[in-house]
């Protein structure tokens, strides 16, 4: 099997990319820059294939990937700057990666019949109410232009292959960039208090366990749409924060606030990004472990590389 993987600059990409690696699954990886740009600290993904490719480029990613005629693609490549999403002057940007990079890559798989992962997100639901998001519930109202294009993202792979996995996940960290954890270490570090929203409700993701995951599901045919966070419960950012912080030896004072008393934020953010998550279960797969475990994890890697003491 051979595993074509977008966006291994990014967290999920570079955890893709490791799982594979450790299986001894062949993968090829890309991004925007020549050479592989994410951490180098001599895990496998710095040692395996790697290729430049711009997914917006139409002409190239067909004509890369005929070449390399995969028998996956596994697409995190995605813009994810949420807020500076909503900016005029970035808006084809964003949908030219999102909606339009998706495209080409779905068409390229559908020329060479490869299955293809794509990595979604809540966002494409409103985040109203407190009922769970069902995988395929199809009541799309995406808040902010994130949200649409990356919906726009779905309904290109959708409507072009029938062998494809959506799946949705939320409050994504992992070691190769930055992420909520992280902010919060270095906030928690020069300030007694910080203020955290406790009115938007959801899960974390750690891109370790996510990986694992979609090797398990590449492997198989069970095609369709899944969420994918960790298990452990429904939680709120300030709930996140002060677990951040017990775990980290922190004693920063954390204090609730609604989303409108924080302000700050140019996208409409989801008060419920809560995902069902049962579907993977019904369809054989191992859920993701308990958050708080994989905080744990995440955290002792931060001090192995020496970001946490």
């Amino acid at each position: 099997m051979l595993v074509f993987v977008t966006g291994v600059a990014g967290q999920l990409g570079h955890d893709v990319m490791n799982e594979l690696h450790a299986r001894g699954i062949e993968g090829i990886g890309t991004d925007l820059k020549e050479t592989y740009s994410g951490v180098q600290d001599g895990t496998p993904v710095t040692t395996m294939p790697y290729v430049s490719l711009d997914i917006t480029d139409r002409e190239a990613v067909m004509k890369k990937v005929e070449e390399l005629h995969p028998d996956v693609i596994v697409h995190c490549a995605a813009w994810t700057a949420v807020d500076l999403a909503e900016d005029e002057d970035k808006k084809p940007k964003v949908k030219a990666i999102n909606v339009d990079g998706t495209q080409n890559l779905a068409d390229a798989a559908k020329a060479v019949d490869a299955k293809m992962v794509y990595i979604s997100t809540d966002y494409v639901f409103d985040g109203q109410g407190t009922t769970p998001w069902e995988p395929d519930c199809k009541d799309y109202k995406p808040l902010n232009v994130y949200g649409e294009t990356k919906l726009g993202g779905e309904l290109a792979v959708s409507s072009t292959l029938t062998k494809y996995f959506i799946v949705r996940i939320a409050w994504v960290f992992g070691v190769n960039g930055k992420n909520f954890i992280r902010t919060m270490l270095n906030v928690g570090r020069t300030h007694d208090t910080v203020r955290v929203v406790s009115d938007q409700i959801g899960t974390p993701t750690y891109t370790l366990d996510l990986a694992r995951l979609l090797v398990d599901m590449i492997q198989t045919d069970k095609y369709g749409y899944y969420h994918a966070t960790n298990e452990g419960g429904y939680i709120s950012w300030y709930d996140f924060t002060k677990e951040i912080y017990r775990q980290a030896g922190y004693t920063t004072k954390v204090v609730p606030v609604t989303t409108a008393e924080y302000g700050l934020s140019k996208a409409a953010r989801p008060f419920n990004s809560r995902l069902d998550k049962k579907k993977l279960v019904e369809n054989g797969f191992t859920p993701l472990p308990d958050w708080k475990d994989a905080l744990a994890r995440f955290l002792e890697t931060l001090r192995e590389r020496g970001e946490l003491a």
